[in-house]
Formats: C-alpha cells, structure tokens, sequence
C-alpha cells in the first residue's frame, strides 16, 4: 500500500514538473504494466486527455492554463476545457463572430479539422454555407448564424473600381446595407439589389451578387424591372384592376 502510495506521488511529481505525459511515461512512474492502474490515479488526480495526437497525452486540471476559448497549448499538444475535438470545434463555431472555414480553424488549433468538421456538418450541429466560393461553417441558432453571416459578407472585398465605386459601398456602411437587404421581401430584396448594382454602373451587377450572396441573374432581373418600369408596388392597384365605379343616375 505505502509502495502504491509513493508511487501514485512520482505520478504527481511527473506531470506537476513535465505538465504533460504518455501513458508510458505514466507507466513507469507507477511501477506497472496495468493501464487501469494509471487511469485510476489519474482520475483521483482529475486529469485532461489532448484533443491531438490521437489523445495520448495526458495532464492535470490544475496545470492547465486556459484561454478565453478553453484551449491550451503544451509543447504544441492540444488540450481543451471541451474536452473532444469535435465538441471544441462545435462550440468555437457557435461563439465566433462571423463563423470559421477549415483552414482558420485549422491556423487556430494547429491541426486539420476536416474531418471533424464533416461529422459535425452530417450530424446537424454546425451550418455550413458556401460564400464566394468557400465553405463557411456557423452556428446552428438562427439569429447567431444571421449575425454571424453579415459580419461575414462584410469582411467581402468586393473589388469595383475606385472611379465608380459609390459611398453606399464603403466599408463603414457595408454591415447597415446587409442588415437593411436582409429584412426585405423577396421582391424588395431583387429591386433593391438592382438598384444599387445601377448606381455602380458596369461591374455592378457582380459586385453586388457578391456583397449580397445572392445570384447574379437576380440583380440583373430587379435593374431591368427598374429600368424597363416592369414592376409594380403591390400598394398601388394596376390599371383596370378594383371595383368597377358606380354610375350616378
């Protein structure tokens, strides 16, 4: 028992000095070949297992030092408060401003996350949307996920040339556009994409399917209708249309 005990201390000694280990390395501190055995003092010791390198590596609670995102970095091995890489991955998405690719995941953790990412996209607990052409994946609450896309298209460079590149475009009012555009109707949405795509003139078309996310086809349809006065205010009755007036006798 006082063997075990003195033992069970060099386990301590190991991760309070190296801050993390093996199982190996756990393994000879104890003196046994029993991986039961050091998962016990491990438990009793309250231990976190990495999220990288196949979750061999091991280290106590109380080393830890977490960033506001709950990941810490020892000797580049990965550790989070999350404790598995998909569920740290789930929830960087979900309180991130304006959600993460792969590969900006990728630079924040050190690791590939593709395939956790896949898994999550299949199990339904991130969205993913492609925007310009890249996969952006974002938080499953609706309202976070809105946000989370306008900050997103915003950060969008839409390249126009600076001769006909109007103020409604400038950086500083690109997320009150997108917010505006967002609570029209389908109908409002297409004249006033076609709108702005006219005062930008040629090339407006696609910088504005691109600020939008929307299809290019579509603004082009709402400037003809604004162009050609194809469109009606729904407000406003057509010609002929209503009851017929009544005749005075």
């Amino acid at each position: 028992m006082m063997t075990l005990k003195r033992n069970s201390d060099h386990v301590l000694k190991l991760l309070l000095k190296k801050k993390i280990a093996t199982l190996d390395e756990l393994k000879t501190a104890l003196q046994t070949q029993s991986t039961m055995t050091v998962f016990r003092k491990l438990k009793q010791l309250e231990y976190i297992s990495s999220c990288s390198h196949s979750g061999k590596y091991y280290a106590l609670k109380r080393v830890a030092s977490f960033n506001k995102d709950g990941i810490w970095f020892s000797n580049g091995i990965l550790f989070s408060i999350h404790h598995s890489l998909k569920e740290t991955i789930k929830t960087l998405i979900h309180n991130s401003q304006k959600g993460y690719t792969a590969i900006e995941i990728e630079q924040l953790l050190g690791i590939k996350p593709n395939e956790s990412l896949a898994e999550l996209a299949k199990d339904a607990l991130v969205y993913r949307n492609k925007i310009v052409g890249r996969y952006v994946y974002f938080s499953l609450n609706t309202s976070f996920r809105r946000r989370q896309e306008m900050l997103r298209r915003e950060d969008i460079d839409v390249e126009i040339p600076d001769r006909i590149k109007p103020e409604m475009l400038m950086n500083e009012l690109k997320a009150a556009i997108i917010l505006f555009f967002s609570s029209l109707n389908e109908k409002e949405r297409r004249l006033y994409a076609g709108l702005e795509s006219i005062k930008i003139g040629r090339g407006g078309d696609q910088a504005i399917s691109e600020l939008f996310g929307i299809d290019r086809k579509t603004v082009a349809r709402g400037r003809n209708e604004l162009l050609g006065d194809s469109s009606h205010v729904e407000t406003i009755r057509m010609k002929g249309a209503g009851r017929k007036g009544v005749q005075k006798k």
